[in-house]
């Protein structure tokens, strides 16, 4: 039911975007069957949103994202102060490791992520901007959480949710890892939402000290060789994530390589 005040045909568009987001295309049948409108007002909305390209149709008549989208989404990351002090640098990152190098922020209960950038040795089919994923299995999440205390962790992460055998599935535990975050500076992530992937994720500062971003670089177990390549790929992360939070206006104390967060 439609919140009181609310638009009820902006609601029914975006409902009949979000069935086609996870994957498309699709028969008008199919969106009506996902989103529990009748097929007439599926194919209505359609209609409309094709007309200003927010969707489009294939030569068999299904439906999928429409380019209109691409150009908003391009204005929102543009537009984000985080994504134009991170994304040069994210960038060089992956370039340098051959590693993904990503940005994201908290959404909720969830991590967003802004840039993402795959190197030689991690290759991606898909990209993870624009994404989101568990705070609790991410070395970004954690890194997002790092500031928080335990009650404001409980209170937005009620269930920890597992992925696999190693993913957090206590808020103990938790606990453990974002004071591990504050005390040096970056997050290790080793197949807690994936198996065979794993990351290095440190927290980036906006002006007033407020974790207010994450950077992580990310790939396949062999690829990041934790082992013998974690502390020099810490400090790289770290310096990175110092680099952007000078660019957001933070001036509080920093320790090279790595600096201890505020509680």
């Amino acid at each position: 039911m439609a919140e009181p005040g609310t638009n009820q045909s902006v609601e029914k568009a975006s409902a009949v975007l979000s069935a086609i987001l996870p994957g498309g295309p699709l028969r008008a049948a199919d969106v009506a069957k996902r989103t529990d409108l009748t097929q007439s007002t599926a194919s209505r909305m359609l209609a409309t949103l094709e007309s200003v390209e927010f969707v489009e149709r294939d030569e068999f008549g299904l439906y999928r994202l429409g380019p209109a989208l691409v150009t908003l989404a391009a204005a929102v990351v543009n537009s984000h102060p985080v994504h134009r002090a991170a994304r040069q640098r994210a960038q060089n990152l992956a370039a340098d490791l051959g590693l993904g190098a990503n940005v994201a922020v908290r959404r909720g209960d969830e991590l967003f992520y802004l840039c993402n950038f795959e190197g030689r040795h991690a290759p991606r089919p898909f990209t993870l901007m624009g994404q989101r994923n568990p705070l609790h299995a991410t070395g970004l999440g954690k890194c997002l959480l790092s500031q928080m205390s335990g009650a404001q962790r409980r209170e937005l992460l009620p269930e920890l949710v597992r992925y696999t055998e190693r993913t957090i599935g206590d808020h103990d535990a938790l606990d453990e890892a974002a004071e591990a975050v504050r005390t040096r500076g970056y997050c290790l992530e080793t197949e807690e939402l994936a198996l065979g992937r794993a990351c290095v994720a440190a927290p980036i500062l906006d002006q007033n000290g407020t974790v207010t971003a994450a950077i992580s670089v990310s790939g396949p177990l062999s690829a990041l060789d934790l082992v013998n390549r974690e502390e020099a790929l810490a400090d790289m992360v770290v310096e990175t994530a110092d680099a952007i939070s000078l660019d957001l206006g933070y001036v509080g104390p920093q320790h090279a390589p790595r600096r201890v967060l505020a509680s």
